[in-house]
């Protein structure tokens, strides 16, 4: 993190020293040249974190010191008050951006606060990595996606985006365009945008540093003719290094998510099985760090299906690893002697007591014959199923029991039912009930709300029953980087 408010506190405290010594300053001015007093005053400034610490003056504080009128210490105090104040705002800036800790929140403030800095009011961004290694993204600052699609359908190489992005020679300090449309040679079709978007001028900058390399390009649009001073460039340029430090983490830690979600969903059944008398869907999210939870469904001799639900302890690499091996060890079991759940679940508990004695896990396993609707299920420390129809929403009434590993030898009786035509079962992992942060039994309550709130139209169709609960269990959607919990629903629609 850049260490600005260090940098502000040097030059508050060389501040209150100039003014303790205005009569040294005077003194000073009666005996020395003014060429002298000018090298003589000059203050010299650490380097901070890689922060160029002579930061540009405002106009009204940069004339030659024989031209100030006053005692020298008055035109030291005005100097350096400019200084803190930039450097105060560099601060601010650079404190608000590295609290994100998405990519999406960490482009939006980028741009506002560099519209701020240059004082523009409308700007966009690319992300567009030189190695090709994604994410790659657009985003605009006060305008619309079709504003946006106006302006990506200029040539390239006609914009001072698509010179910055190229990594042109000339590019690297940014480009300024103070008045697009008196330009000579301004392409037909950038001149069109600009006119019909209401924007005159422009300035670009790359997002580029030498660790990092070039990530992408932000451009800031002027209503009017206009130009951002050389102050404010300087400050931007600063800016936006640190901003493209920050934008790395986080595009690598974007990729790692990505390749973890990759990873689980190949983990899991890369489709569903098609079964006369029962419709599947399933949902399911991955944790930032990679989790254990999983789900399956397949089909058993004379159109009969088994169906599962579990979750492995712990997160990252080596929960995903052994959750694919739990899920591939009840499959065998399962094809073997499926319709004994509890066989099934007894040999998946003596298999990862004896290869895995460290490891816990949940599972739940349910053998289902839909054309005579009846579903035979066996539980291991897993929560209930939920089953919705016209006249019910209800938990399933499992009989208590460990998870895997935790006994000696697990057994627990299993439970049957008959899902009335029309009506859906529901099998999730306790991480759906996680994310929520409430208690569990406040957060079972809410998942029963969510199920019985379902729209009739939708209750003959498993998915969207499945996108309904979602929905409604968490409102703030499955994205948060705050919740390491994975979540899994397998939804079966009973004709």
């Amino acid at each position: 993190m850049l260490d600005i408010g260090l940098l502000v506190r040097v030059h508050v405290d060389a501040l209150i020293v100039a003014q303790n010594h205005m009569g040294v300053c005077d003194a000073i001015r009666r005996i020395a040249p003014v060429g002298k007093l000018a090298a003589m005053s000059a203050p010299h400034l650490p380097k901070v974190a890689g922060i160029n610490p002579e930061v540009p003056v405002s106009t009204h504080t940069s004339a030659p010191l024989t031209e100030v009128p006053g005692p020298p210490g008055a035109f030291i105090q005005d100097r350096l008050a400019g200084w803190v104040s930039d450097l105060t705002t560099l601060h601010e800036l650079t404190e608000r951006l590295a609290g994100t800790s998405t990519l999406e929140t960490a482009l939006n403030e980028l741009l506002q606060a560099g519209a701020a800095l240059v004082g523009a009011r409308r700007g966009l961004l690319v992300l567009e990595p030189a190695n090709g290694e994604g994410p790659s993204a657009t985003r605009g600052l006060g305008l619309t996606h079709a504003e946006l699609g106006h302006i990506e359908t200029v040539p390239r190489a006609a914009t001072a985006l698509g010179r910055v992005l190229d990594g042109l020679p000339d590019t690297a300090d940014g480009i300024a365009s103070p008045d697009l449309l008196g330009e000579q040679d301004l392409d037909p079709r950038h001149r069109e945008v600009a006119t019909r978007l209401g924007y005159a001028a422009s300035y670009a900058l790359p997002l580029v540093s030498e660790a990092a390399g070039r990530l992408g390009a932000a451009l800031w649009l002027y209503d009017e003719p206009a130009e951002p001073a050389q102050k404010q460039r300087h400050l931007a340029g600063l800016y936006a290094r640190y901003a493209t430090e920050h934008l790395a983490r986080l595009v690598e830690l974007e990729r790692a998510r990505a390749d973890v979600a990759a990873v689980a969903e190949e983990l899991l059944p890369s489709r569903l099985p098609r079964i006369p008398g029962v419709q599947l869907a399933a949902r399911h999210r991955t944790g930032p760090r990679g989790g254990g939870d999983w789900y399956d469904a397949l089909p058993l001799p004379d159109h009969t299906l088994g169906l599962a639900v579990g979750s492995v302890g712990g997160s990252g690499p080596s929960a995903m690893a052994a959750m694919g091996r739990l899920r591939a060890s009840l499959r065998a079991y399962a094809v073997m002697e499926g319709e004994d759940p509890v066989a099934v679940l007894s040999d998946l508990e003596l298999l990862l007591r004896l290869t895995e004695p460290a490891r816990t896990a949940t599972a739940l396993f349910a053998y289902c014959e839909p054309a005579a609707r009846k579903v035979v299920l066996a539980g291991a420390g897993h929560t209930p199923p939920l089953i919705l129809g016209e006249r019910r929403c209800e938990y399933v009434e499992t009989t208590l029991s460990a998870p895997l590993g935790m006994l000696a030898c697990w057994e627990a009786p299993s439970v049957e039912f008959s899902p009335a035509p029309g009506e859906t079962v529901l099998l999730y992992t306790d991480g759906l009930l996680r994310r929520t942060g409430d208690a569990m039994d406040r957060a079972f309550a809410r998942l029963h709300s969510a199920a019985a709130s379902v729209p009739k139209p939708d209750r003959h169709d498993p998915a969207a029953v499945a996108d309904h609960v979602l929905r409604t269990v968490l409102p703030d959607g499955l994205g948060r980087s705050d919740s390491t919990e994975d979540v899994v629903i397998l939804a079966a629609h009973f004709d």
